[in-house]
């Protein structure tokens, strides 16, 4: 089974307090690996350190076995990250945000009205998105997930301001990308439903 991202005794300290140290696991491929913990626990910081969009205190990660630092242009070609903010342009709607994204993930095979209606957002291809509620903003944002095949997915809370039918859809699209070889790191206050071929589960405590 090959790994695809590797921790190796990660510690990370903000505002001078220690959120987690000598932290490592692997990530092969074909798994989702749910990280847990109350807030505060690091779990956002050790996604943006998993991502390389933040520097740990002490260690390393590795993408296929090598250094992310070494090539960080690289690896992030093979990287999808989705943060806590929809990260959409706030100006253009939906349909827009959409072919801007498709045409940076190098994808040409979709049908964007079709995807939009998938994700509840049928009649709204055309509204600016800062007109949109959290969850239509939300919605948008994870589209990408529809138009990518980088194998490494990394998802802050991803089912926030979903409803059931949108969170189930979309572990439908974690489950079929695991099954293509890819893997996934996501954090999520709720419980996982959908049966994973391989779940991991990693809880951080909160220190003071």
């Amino acid at each position: 089974m090959s790994i695809l991202l590797s921790a190796e005794q990660l510690s990370c300290v903000r505002q001078d307090r220690v959120l987690f140290d000598q932290l490592s696991f692997d990530l092969p491929a074909g798994q989702v690996l749910h990280i847990q913990g109350k807030n505060g626990a690091g779990k956002s910081s050790l996604l943006r350190i998993l991502a390389g969009l933040a520097d740990a205190e002490t260690g390393q990660v590795r993408f296929r076995g090598l250094p992310i630092t070494s090539s960080a242009a690289g690896f992030s070609q093979h990287l999808l990250f989705i943060g806590h903010q929809a990260g959409i342009h706030s100006q253009l709607n939906a349909l827009q945000n959409l072919e801007f994204w498709a045409a940076l993930l190098g994808c040409s095979q979709y049908e964007p009205y079709q995807l939009l209606g998938q994700l509840g957002l049928a009649g709204l291809e055309d509204i600016p998105c800062y007109m949109l509620s959290a969850g239509q903003q939300r919605r948008v944002s994870l589209a990408r997930l529809w138009l990518t095949e980088r194998p490494l997915w990394i998802l802050d809370e991803p089912f926030t301001s979903l409803d059931k039918q949108l969170i189930s859809r979309l572990e439908q699209q974690l489950q079929l990308h695991c099954s293509r070889g890819g893997a996934v790191v996501l954090t999520s206050h709720q419980a996982l439903s959908a049966d994973y071929q391989a779940l991991a589960q990693l809880e951080l405590q909160y220190r003071w």
